[in-house]
């Protein structure tokens, strides 16, 4: 796969025949390898690291340094996918000045662009990241940083007053030049709606298939994360099972003296072994 691009991927939609956008979370080198082998076509360094990896209740926990270790981490693997790094709660709703030094922090972790929650009250953040360069990836509906404002993980935009207030925002949005938009938790005909309004693709997430794309955490589609899954979530393994099965047989055979064997030690070769010997088993007893 050529290596993905901003531009790229903001040219991409499937009412013109393109092919629908593939997006995965990964936190670490193995998973951005894995991912862009697999053709992955965008990397999110999410903010769902805190539930997934860090053992957070909700993704309000991690900071601008979690998501900078961790795209940090992703960079180096070298992927070919477009590496989006998740600005996390608070490193962008107290000014346009921290919002920029932050995404700045992300780029230079690796990120090719970042992305951000919310709607037309984002436009100042949005404005100032992409005067610096950093071009600039929107998410509405179900934004999980306003969990608590939200009463919860719950869908979004179920009225159809609030289905034309998010084609609105998503519309403000792309006129204020971000490349694509993440839309998360929301009814079908909403996000299709949202998607037929803009020259710019939507990926989904629990939105649906008409979007332009699609975006699942790594640990819910590998089936490793297993506490919670949401109704929107295919697993496409079960490595949880598979992984409790291989740890309960390497302690088996630890416990049992099967592990490790002769082909798995190192061993003298036959002269070092002979003149090893005559240093006896050990110093004289005193």
């Amino acid at each position: 796969m050529a290596k993905m691009t901003v531009p790229k991927i903001s040219a991409r939609k499937k009412r013109n025949g393109d092919d629908a956008l593939v997006m995965l979370t990964a936190y670490d080198a193995p998973g951005a390898r894995a991912a862009s082998e697999a053709g992955i076509d965008m990397i999110l360094v999410g903010d769902s690291v805190a539930m997934v990896v860090l053992g957070y209740d909700d993704t309000l926990a991690v900071t601008v340094d979690d998501i900078a270790h961790h795209t940090r981490a992703v960079a180096r693997a070298k992927p070919d996918c477009l590496i989006v790094g998740d600005l996390p709660w608070m490193s962008y709703h107290v000014s346009v000045e921290e919002t920029v030094r932050n995404a700045a922090e992300l780029i230079r972790a690796g990120a090719q662009c970042v992305k951000l929650e919310g709607g037309r009250k984002r436009l100042p953040m949005i404005e100032a990241l992409l005067d610096a360069e950093i071009p600039v990836m929107g998410h509405l509906g179900l934004t999980p940083q306003s969990v608590h404002a939200m009463g919860g993980f719950k869908v979004q935009s179920r009225q159809a007053e609030a289905a034309v207030e998010l084609i609105e925002d998503a519309k403000a949005l792309q006129h204020a030049g971000c490349f694509g938009i993440v839309l998360e938790g929301i009814p079908v005909k909403a996000a299709a709606a949202v998607t037929d309004a803009l020259n710019i693709p939507t990926v989904g997430i629990g939105a649906g298939p008409d979007c332009d794309g699609q975006v699942l955490v790594y640990h819910d589609v590998l089936g490793i994360e297993d506490r919670f899954v949401p109704k929107f979530v295919r697993r496409y393994a079960d490595l949880k099972t598979q992984t409790i099965d291989a740890l309960s047989s390497y302690a088996a055979d630890v416990r049992s003296g099967a592990f490790p064997n002769e082909d798995e030690s190192y061993h003298f070769s036959d002269d070092q072994a002979e003149a090893f010997g005559l240093y006896g088993s050990g110093p004289e007893e005193l």
